[in-house]
Order: C-alpha cells, then sequence, then structure tokens
C-alpha cells in the first residue's frame, strides 16, 4: 500500500508539469486526473496544491482566483468566478492550509474569501450572487442580479453538503453541522445547524 501511494503521488507531482508549460505552475503540487484549468493567467498560485481527480478552475473574473499555501481540493470540485461573459465575476480568495472534501463548488461572482486553517466537508456550495425577481410581468431570468459577496472567517469546521447564500459573513472559528443552509452571518465561535441556519450554541 504504500508503494501505490508513494508512486500516486510522484505521478500527481509529474501531472503538475502541465501547469508549467501554460506559463505557471504552483510549487510542491500533486495534481489528479483530468484537471482542468481555464483562464489561468488569472490564477496567483499558492505552494503545495493538491487537486483530486476532475478538478475545474475557472478564473474568468475581475480579480481572478487566489490560493494560498497548502490547500487540498477534493475531486470532482468546481471553483469557478463566472458564469457568463455579459457580467463578470469577482474572485475567489482560499486562504492558508484550507482542505475542502470532494464535489465542491465555489463561485466567485460577488466574491468569495475563505479564510486560512478550515476544514471543510463534501459537497459544500457557496453562491455570492442572487437573482433579482420583484418584477412580475419580466421573466426572472431577465431581471439581473444582486452580489454582496461571502466571506469565510478562520478556523472554521463545515461539515458536508452546505449551502452558504450571498451576503452571508461566518465569523473566525466558526462550526456548521452537516446539511445547513446559511442565509444570514453568525458571529465569531458560533455552533450553527439547520434549515435555514440558527444558532446552536457558543464555543467557550
Amino acid at each position: 500500500m504504500l508503494t501505490n501511494l508513494l508512486y500516486s503521488l510522484f505521478i500527481g507531482h509529474l501531472r503538475s508539469y502541465k501547469f508549467l508549460l501554460k506559463g505557471s505552475m504552483p510549487s510542491q503540487s500533486a495534481i489528479g486526473k483530468r484537471c482542468k484549468t481555464q483562464y489561468q493567467h488569472k490564477i496567483k498560485w499558492g505552494k503545495k496544491l493538491k487537486l483530486g481527480n476532475d478538478v475545474l478552475l475557472s478564473a474568468l473574473g475581475t480579480e481572478g482566483i487566489i490560493l494560498g499555501d497548502n490547500i487540498g481540493i477534493g475531486s470532482y470540485s468546481c471553483i469557478v468566478v463566472s458564469t457568463t461573459f455579459n457580467n463578470l465575476g469577482s474572485f475567489i480568495k482560499i486562504g492558508n492550509n484550507v482542505g475542502m472534501g470532494e464535489f465542491t463548488y465555489l463561485g466567485g461572482a460577488g466574491g468569495l474569501e475563505i479564510g486560512d486553517d478550515c476544514i471543510i466537508g463534501e459537497y459544500l456550495s457557496c453562491h455570492p450572487e442572487n437573482h433579482n425577481y420583484a418584477d412580475l410581468e419580466t421573466p426572472i431570468r431577465l431581471q439581473g442580479v444582486n452580489r454582496k459577496g461571502i466571506k469565510i472567517g478562520k478556523n472554521c469546521w463545515i461539515g458536508s453538503k452546505v449551502t452558504i447564500l450571498d451576503g452571508v459573513e461566518i465569523g473566525n472559528g466558526c462550526i456548521l453541522a452537516a446539511g445547513t443552509v446559511v442565509t444570514k452571518s453568525f458571529p465569531p465561535n458560533s455552533i450553527i445547524g439547520g434549515v435555514p441556519a440558527k444558532l446552536i450554541k457558543e464555543r467557550k
């Protein structure tokens, strides 16, 4: 088993050299199979990046993607700043020592920031954008969007299948229970859960 692990790490390091051919390479990195980058010139790399299989990094936006050191992104994850050319998104910024599970979706339309030392379970989704819908005569898809952004503090533990919506700020040291849908902001050291999320207790 140790031999297989070392071999997988070696192959992952070799895959990281494909980024060098595009003019950039994250230092000391291990890249899974079939990973893709779009608008790579808008990505700022940290050291020790680890990507699982089939990860997409799409940095089209005003500021792109900013990655800290020692980041792990699980397989089948999508890190996408913009989904349209008509109204470019802002940025996705991930701090140092952040690990996130498989099937993560991070949007950056209104700006998304994740602080240092966060641990994140599978299926996290962050959506820093909302559709306007006040006009009953106009299709919602034609009414445009509004954006406030999302900020997740340092040292947070986010359980699996958590959804965080636009305008939310999560303070440092918070714990988000699995399956939580976060629609409002919470102060540091909060333990929250539910749909919609509510304060369960505070870390003392």
